[in-house]
């Protein structure tokens, strides 16, 4: 028996197959066949045998292909190989490339068909390989099953789908056909179930998505995601972008050089971006659904960073889609015959066309895509057609809010400015309101047309005193403010008469609170009150007015994101932190001298008064505005709004008594996303006020769920020397907080390399923060990597760490000790390299023992007791003979004290495990 039964042979023979070393596995199994006289076993072990050669025979091939790809007879080798292998897909894909190669050779184009039809016959009968996918279907296509049980079936199928084998299960059972017929029966639930699974099958797989778009279709797909229901429509984009993740590399597999030839994608993600490209302007698209394809070709065409050269997916979208996108900005909702859109449409195309515009090169490209515009324009203003006209005007609008150059340069056209002044003085209010606001696009500082600049506030002002519509007065407002308005909080630029910017935010405030205006108007009053609260008097009378803050965190946590840039510069004004222009007193001084204009602070932006507003906005709930603002879609709460959320959560977090209040209304969540995307001061600030939080709450309830996981790297980001020491010492309370809460945060501190900037703080000049990376280290120090750390050689960490027990700071001593302690007890060896890296050891260590502070004498009797209990009888030996005796004797024999008991106990232990050591004779109680 022993080593050459065959079925260990076999098993041993597998076990080499598995880990691909096919030479011994064959040898194996060569063993195997000499001794085996089980017929059944025998015919396996040829079988496995037979494996092993074809397997040689596909990895020969493969080289030889791999040297030259034209190598037809390497290749038909390899097919027939991978035939036998039933790899038939992957045979026939051999074949196929065969046949390309020698189209006349009548063996190949046999196999081919062949293969084909074999591949055909095996779908058929894989069909009922796996009954719990099945059975999944089954319940779900089951008129009778309960709701709770469908509802359970779609969600397994959803999960198992996310996992590369779950994935593969479906697919080999037919289930993109399943899926399908689940997506036919038109119920929404089973829609959602269907798109969802599809899009866990499509991740991170590039073959299986290329096999489910001819299998689905990419038209099928658009249909989906046009259907009038937003969950429904945001499920197919989703698809959509795992699709084109896994297309364009998102996709780590090897599939070998082979593969690359057959499963080239460019076809698919062009037909995908022109299919989108018709979603655009199609009236079969419900607004949901247009604002997912805009989405998707924001997120996918432009250049993600500008060091990649191809930016070839931009001038194909502007060559095939510049129109459609324009087109939709055009829409006048008020109108009949318009295309479905949402309240966030038109702001979407606008910031895609601002994308696609910033993504191009050379001023050619620009010109282009100016002239498309224009004739565009051109070919919609017509005199006698009032709707058509307006059209061209609002399309305008969406460009000045997009590419700014671009729609400026539009105004600036003949005749554009005259079009909009008539409309002004239109019967129709419809035409009047798209033309105040294309001029309240237009009214920017930036302006080119001198029109504007010199006209613009006279002609706003007849249209507000003289209009009756409400609708049509507050636009003609929010223009009056933007071109009025100075920026910053200087307090001498007034452009109105004084007093008149309160009157006018009184009047905005006004509208805002009145639920019988239109949503859409109340927003423009927002927008007013955007400039106004430029101004301090306005600041301070909003944010007494908790109506009207009511009414604006509730547009805010609406459907309709467009407003989200107005409601972040109202509250970045209301808390004064906009970035702070420095005013430099010989400047002053200077521009006094030479009559020109000095920069004055107004007494209402002074630290008190902003404060105050602080604490009215946190009473009225603005943290939970904030929460809702920062879910919206990435397209519309762009890099530059996150920065001044960031920036506006930091101003509320100041005061660390409302930091409870930020998380009870769920700021700490809302801030990891500003933390991890936008500019680089906006992550920074967001990763700020998450250290601030993280310094003292509940990690578990401030970030709740795996989201605690996410905001370790933020911390670890402000650890960096190139930040503020304010930033790194909060980041150090933070930390510390977390890893004192579970093994789980610490590994994750360890892994995100925050050691080497903890270690270093700990030689930092100041105490503040030496001290929080030392009570940093103390939590941490049970982990195993920090204590393989000090175990290393060849570094000072250890000396530091007993040095820092010496130094004269009882927090400083607690924390250091602290970590002494538990290092010494779980790693015994650190008990005698602590005695070799510095020779004050027993000096730091003695005085530790007799500290008046009990919690600092505790700490330093459990590390005499652990180099006690070290197993190094000399080290024991030398500390019985110092003067460290006689402390243990005085602390441990004296009387109990509920205040210093730990300390007393911990001597008493030392004294005891001396005696266990025979190293003093046990002592009688007198």
């Amino acid at each position: 028996g022993g080593r050459s039964c065959p079925n260990k042979l076999k098993e041993e023979g597998n076990k080499h197959f598995q880990a691909g070393d096919i030479d011994k596995a064959i040898e194996c199994y060569t063993k195997a066949i000499k001794v085996c006289q089980d017929k059944k076993v025998l015919a396996v072990i040829y079988r496995n045998r037979s494996a092993c050669y074809l397997k040689k025979v596909t990895s020969d091939a493969t080289k030889a292909i791999d040297v030259d790809a034209k190598d037809i007879k390497a290749l038909y080798r390899r097919c027939q190989a991978l035939e036998k292998l039933g790899k038939l897909d992957m045979a026939f894909k051999d074949v196929q490339r065969c046949a390309t190669l020698e189209p006349k050779n009548k063996t190949f184009l046999e196999t081919l068909r062949r293969l084909g039809a074999e591949i055909q016959s095996k779908l058929k009968t894989t069909f009922s390989t796996d009954s719990r996918v099945q059975n999944m279907f089954d319940i779900l296509f089951d008129e009778e099953s309960e709701k709770d049980k469908k509802e359970k079936a779609a969600n397994n199928l959803i999960v198992l789908s996310r996992e590369d084998a779950g994935a593969e299960r479906i697919f080999q059972n037919n289930g993109v056909t399943l899926l399908l017929n689940m997506i036919e029966t038109g119920k929404p639930e089973m829609i959602l179930a269907a798109v969802r699974t599809l899009s866990g099958m499509c991740t991170g797989h590039k073959a299986r998505a290329m096999a489910i778009i001819q299998m689905v279709g990419v038209d099928k797909m658009c249909s989906i995601m046009a259907l009038d229901n937003e969950e429904i429509a945001l499920a197919a984009c989703n698809l959509f972008q795992c699709i084109n993740d896994s297309l364009t590399g998102g996709d780590t597999r090897e599939y070998g050089k082979e593969a690359d030839l057959v499963m080239d994608p460019s076809k698919d993600l062009k037909t995908i971006l022109l299919s989108l490209l018709e979603m655009v302007a199609s009236k079969k698209v419900s607004g949901h659904g247009r604002d997912q394809a805009l989405n998707l070709l924001s997120k996918n065409v432009p250049r993600k960073e500008k060091k990649e050269q191809d930016h070839s997916k931009t001038l194909f979208t502007i060559d095939h889609g510049l129109k459609k996108i324009l087109k939709v900005c055009g829409q006048v909702p008020e109108l009949p015959d318009q295309l479905p859109l949402t309240e966030n449409t038109q702001l979407i195309a606008s910031v895609l066309l601002n994308k696609l515009y910033d993504d191009l090169k050379c001023d050619p490209e620009r010109n282009n895509f100016r002239d498309i515009c224009d004739e565009y324009i051109k070919s919609k203003i017509d005199p006698k057609d009032m709707d058509k006209t307006i059209h061209a005007i609002n399309c305008i609008s969406g460009l000045l809010q997009g590419p700014f150059d671009v729609g400026n340069a539009l105004v600036g056209r003949q005749g554009i400015m005259e079009m909009m002044v008539a409309l002004c003085g239109s019967e129709r209010e419809v035409d009047q309101m798209v033309a105040v606001e294309a001029l309240i696009h237009a009214s920017s500082k930036m302006s080119r047309a001198s029109f504007i600049i010199t006209n613009g506030v006279s002609l706003l002002k007849d249209i507000y005193k003289q209009t009756k519509n409400e609708k049509i007065k507050i636009r003609a407002l929010v223009g009056l403010c933007k071109l009025g308005s100075a920026g910053g909080d200087d307090y001498s630029l007034r452009q109105f008469a004084e007093g008149s910017t309160e009157k006018l935010a009184k009047q905005c405030r006004k509208w805002l609170c009145n639920p019988q205006i239109d949503t859409k108007t109340r927003k423009w009053a927002i927008e007013g009150l955007a400039y106004l609260t430029n101004d301090a008097d306005v600041k301070d009378d909003f944010v007494e007015d908790e109506p009207a803050m009511q009414a604006m965190f509730e547009l805010a946590k609406s459907r309709d994101k467009t407003i989200l840039y107005a409601v972040a510069c109202i509250l970045v004004n209301c808390t004064n932190s906009y970035e702070k222009k420095e005013i430099l007193p010989e400047l002053v001084q200077l521009a006094k001298f030479s009559k020109q204009h000095v920069p004055e602070q107004h007494p209402k932006d002074k630290k008190d008064f902003v404060e105050k507003r602080v604490k009215r906005l946190l009473k009225a709930g603005v943290t939970s505005a904030l929460a809702v603002m920062v879910k919206a879609d990435n397209t519309i709460l762009t890099d530059q709004t996150k920065e001044m959320l960031a920036r506006v959560f930091l101003a509320l977090s100041e005061d660390p008594r409302d930091r409870g209040t930020i998380v009870a209304q769920g700021g700490g969540k809302a801030l990891i996303p500003l933390a991890l995307e936008g500019t680089e001061a906006g992550k920074v600030k967001a990763s700020h006020v998450i250290a601030k939080i993280a310094a003292i709450s509940n990690p578990e309830i401030a970030f709740p769920g795996e989201r605690v996981y996410e905001v370790i790297r933020p911390l670890v980001n402000l650890l960096h020397t190139d930040r503020d020491g304010m930033q790194n010492y909060e980041a150090l309370r933070g930390l510390t907080n977390l890893a004192g809460f579970s093994e789980k945060l610490r590994v994750k501190i360890v892994k995100e390399k925050a050691l080497p900037e903890i270690e270093n703080y700990m030689f930092e000049e100041n105490d503040q923060i030496r001290l929080a990376a030392t009570e940093c280290m103390c939590n941490l120090v049970t982990c195993k990597e920090v204590q393989d750390r000090y175990l290393e050689d060849g570094n000072d960490k250890l000396k530091l760490l007993v040095l820092l027990c010496g130094e004269d700071d009882d927090k400083l001593q607690i924390a250091a000790a602290g970590a002494l302690a538990m290092i010494t007890a779980a790693q015994k060896k650190l008990c005698t390299k602590m005695t070799l890296v510095t020779s004050q050891w027993l000096e730091i260590l003695q005085r530790l023992c007799l500290h008046t502070n009990a919690q600092v004498q505790h700490r330093g009797l459990v590390i005499v007791y652990n180099m006690l209990n070290s197993d190094n009888s000399d080290l024991a030996k030398k500390l019985i003979e110092s003067e460290l005796l006689e402390i243990l004797s005085v602390v441990g024999k004296a009387e109990d004290n509920p205040k210093r008991q730990e300390a007393i106990d911990a001597a008493r232990t030392c004294l005891v495990k001396a005696m266990d050591l025979g190293l003093i004779k046990p002592f009688t109680t007198e």
